[in-house]
């Protein structure tokens, strides 16, 4: 890794898979290298992949394969800007569809816990509207979502 600051993210040995399936999915991503443990560790033995450099949408990670130990929360997550309802559709299916799960106003979790938010421009812009009524109306809107619709959002901030 150059970055000055790169992302930890801890996986329960299956590091390498995350990484993998993020450079799958997200624009700008790849998987880099893969560094195997040089002695046994509390939880692995020698030789066990111990971390994973990827980047995801640009962002420098290092997935640790740490152990059960500690699991990911909603206290930290990716937030993904999409430009349309098919990149929202896409993403959103692509993390849920593939062991994930839904939550509401545009989140949702990986299978390895990690939670995502995938949400449109047109929602940001929308909720952060000098207009406070029009900002309003979107929020109420997307309060009533899980995976974000463009269309209901627009009509919204539309009255």
């Amino acid at each position: 890794m150059t970055s000055k600051n790169t992302i930890c993210l801890w996986y329960d040995g299956d590091a390498l898979d995350a990484a993998t399936f993020y450079a799958k999915t997200f624009p700008d991503s790849t998987v880099g290298a893969v560094h195997r443990a040089p002695g046994d560790y509390p939880a692995g033995k020698e030789g066990n992949i111990l971390t994973v450099e990827f980047t995801v949408m640009g962002v420098p990670c290092i997935g640790l394969n740490g152990g059960p130990a500690f699991r990911h929360s909603e206290a930290f997550s990716f937030q993904v800007a999409t430009d349309d309802q098919e990149e929202t559709d896409r993403l959103w299916n692509a993390i849920v569809d593939n062991g994930g799960q839904e939550s509401a106003c545009g989140w949702c979790k990986d299978k390895w816990g990690l939670s995502w938010q995938i949400s449109p421009r047109v929602l940001i812009a929308a909720v952060t509207d000098p207009n406070q009524a029009v900002a309003k109306r979107a929020f109420e809107a997307m309060m009533k979502m899980k995976k974000i619709d463009i269309a209901a959002i627009e009509a919204a901030r539309r009255g």
